[in-house]
């Protein structure tokens, strides 16, 4: 039976390695999938999933109006899909996780959607929020901060190093940008930034 699946974790986690790695699993095995990212994160290039150990992938980069079910059902038109993988799946609208809902109940299709559940200012993301609420299946993937302890959260920081408290939801970067720590450190880092 097909489900919804939500991996979520802090930046850095590994998130975009383990979906190319599914993706290959399936591959291995003569099944097909379908990859789709943000177009916002370009960081490796638009409709690329790259991974910080140097994996990459095509991807059809979505929009904030794609409608998921439709693009997935026309893909599915051209050739069956064994899976849909979304990455960056904190940048879907309400809407477009609804509709991934509607790809695994109405077409059977399962969707693995990976993406960060909170932005620097510990908010969450509304496609994050949406999935942690409806997804059949909800996994985190852990990563550490320096302290050794499991990291949940995560700063951003400014061009010299200072960690910054204000500033839009979105804003693409990677290691240069963003650091995941644990909830104490990332309360203690948001206080000197205050």
């Amino acid at each position: 039976m097909a489900k919804l699946y939500f991996s979520y974790a802090a930046m850095n986690a590994g998130k975009s390695t383990i979906l190319l790695q599914a993706s290959h699993n399936y591959q291995e095995r003569g099944m097909h999938t379908f990859l789709l990212t943000a177009r916002l994160d370009d960081r490796v290039a638009a409709g690329q999933i790259g991974s910080r150990i140097g994996l990459q992938a095509p991807a059809f980069a979505f929009e904030p109006d794609t409608n998921m079910k439709t693009l997935i059902s026309a893909e599915q038109d051209r050739q069956f899909l064994d899976c849909v993988m979304v990455d960056e799946a904190q940048f879907l609208s309400d809407a477009q996780v609804w509709q991934l809902a509607d790809v695994v109940d109405q077409l059977r299709v399962p969707v693995m959607c990976y993406g960060l559940r909170t932005d620097f200012q510990g908010n969450m993301f509304p496609g994050s929020a949406r999935l942690l609420a409806i997804a059949d299946v909800i996994r985190e993937i852990r990563t550490i901060c320096h302290c050794g302890s499991k990291a949940i959260m995560v700063v951003r920081q400014d061009g010299s190093g200072n960690v910054i408290s204000k500033g839009a939801q979105i804003e693409i970067g990677g290691n240069e940008r963003y650091i995941s720590l644990c909830r104490k450190h990332w309360c203690e880092a948001m206080a000197t930034a205050r």
